[in-house]
């Protein structure tokens, strides 16, 4: 378990520097090429994209993990314009 905490660590830790840099304002694609760098710089083996295995069959059905990384990891990058702001519902 600290092996992959300290892998999901590392990740978090790439992730919030491709959020440093470039900064806000690009597309998502820009963001999933430079968070690959990012962990390939690490060392890091990332497949890209993966798509949905089926026993076997591997199929495209127009979903794909954006990263699969070290064979464990499922990372979906998303790029919003704003975030909403969090809000509690009382039962």
């Amino acid at each position: 378990m600290d092996e992959f905490n300290a892998l999901t660590g590392e990740i978090i830790g790439s992730a919030i520097e491709v959020h440093k840099n470039p900064g806000p304002g690009l597309l998502e694609s820009a963001y999933e090429a430079c968070l690959l760098w990012e962990l390939r710089q690490k060392g890091m083996n990332v497949q890209v994209p993966v798509p949905i295995n089926c026993k076997g069959l591997a199929i495209d059905a127009g979903y794909r993990m954006d990263f699969l990384v070290e064979d464990q990891v499922v990372v979906e990058l998303r790029s919003v314009e704003n975030c909403s702001p969090f809000t509690r519902h009382k039962s």
